[in-house]
């Protein structure tokens, strides 16, 4: 069967291939614009991506430990100690002899930490949590509270923590530990636990810390770093962690109420000036571990004494006893450094003293404690 195409058949086939065809190009042409469109947006910033992720997160991950870390981290840093030393053919190069943490406390580049990360350091190295380093400085170190300020001259406003009131804190309220544990690979490491207890006592060598006590994780690398409270405010310098067999979850650091008169002393002046006895002292418990026998009647037997010092002057001699000091009984050596610690230089003190068996009372004129020195 033939079959025959006519005009009108024809006229049709060519505007239906001509429709397919604009379809067609239409179809690319809209494709191609929405590619356009997809390539030309903008990749989400980190920022806008924190913004999104906290606008999509549930109150129930939200939580006052994720906005604490949030507002505190970013001015937790991490502090490098270098030192020069002598290599196998007597050359000195500086190399890397520890590093810790510090919390930057204000925008002019003050960073309190730990004494015992900055001992000895020839250089200072401070790393900020977006990986830009700046050169520090020691303005002022404390070996008496383990505190020392660091300053940085930066290129850049700096975050600022917020120091809270560690005297307001209760047992078992939340905490959080912030900083670089075992270097700077682990930096801004956040850990979180309870208040364990407050006013812990840790004798340290000859020096007595009035600490607060946390199960927050603080491993070394962690000195220096930020305790913080559930409100996102400073209320701890992170200084140490009893680390023995089958002991866990007993963290340190100081409070930040006795620690910011100390930042600010050491900031301004570079040291603490501090008042002294000029005696060397022995208590009942130090005397019975030694295998001393002597009834010192509650009191603190004078050992020696610096030949020019405060006691001296006072009439304070050696085989003494301490009894009471400003007014307070005196029962270890720690209860006279906690008496002494809340006077002044130039304060005059009031000291009652057991001479054989007599009650004597005595005054005594304190002044500055020299530099490096281990006596009261």
């Amino acid at each position: 069967m033939k079959h025959t195409i006519t005009k009108k058949t024809l006229s049709t086939l060519v505007a239906l291939s001509l429709s397919a065809s604009f379809l067609t190009a239409g179809c690319g042409l809209a494709s191609n614009k929405t590619a356009a469109k997809t390539e030309n947006k903008p990749a989400l910033t980190q920022e806008q991506q924190t913004k999104k992720a906290e606008a999509n997160m549930s109150a129930a991950r939200n939580t006052p430990i994720v906005q604490a870390a949030k507002k505190v981290g970013p001015a937790v840093v991490g502090i490098t100690n270098k030192a020069l030393v002598r290599d196998y053919f007597n050359r000195t190069q500086l190399v890397e002899q520890g590093s810790g943490s510090g919390v930057i406390y204000s925008k002019d580049g003050l960073i309190a930490t730990n004494n015992h990360v900055v001992a000895g350091a020839q250089e200072i190295v401070v790393s900020l949590p977006d990986g830009k380093t700046y050169n520090g400085k020691v303005l002022g170190t404390d070996p008496n509270t383990d505190l020392a300020v660091v300053k940085i001259d930066a290129d850049e406003e700096l975050p600022v923590a917020e120091f809270g009131d560690s005297d307001s804190l209760m047992v078992g309220e939340p905490a959080i530990a912030i900083g670089n544990p075992l270097g700077m690979e682990f930096r801004g490491s956040v850990t979180a636990g309870v208040i364990s207890a407050l006013n812990r006592s840790l004798d340290m060598g000859e020096r007595r810390f009035r600490l607060i006590q946390t199960d927050a994780a603080i491993n070394p690398g962690n000195s220096g770093g930020a305790l913080v409270n559930a409100d996102g405010q400073v209320i701890g310098i992170n200084s140490a962690k009893i680390a023995a067999s089958g002991v866990e979850g007993i963290g340190f650091a100081i409070p930040i109420n006795e620690a910011k008169p100390i930042l600010k002393e050491l900031a301004e002046k570079g040291r603490v000036v501090r008042p002294y006895l000029g005696v060397s002292l022995l208590d009942q418990t130090l005397a019975k571990r030694l295998g001393i026998d002597l009834d010192l009647r509650g009191g603190l037997f004078v050992v020696k004494m610096f030949q020019d010092g405060p006691a001296y002057r006072g009439g304070i001699r050696p085989n003494d006893i301490i009894v009471k000091f400003n007014g307070t009984k005196v029962a270890s050596v720690a209860d006279l450094r906690d008496a002494l610690g809340k006077c002044q230089v130039g304060q005059q003190v009031p000291v009652t003293i057991l001479r054989g068996d007599e009650e004597v009372n005595k005054t005594v004129t304190l002044t500055e404690m020299p530099q490096q020195s281990s006596q009261q």
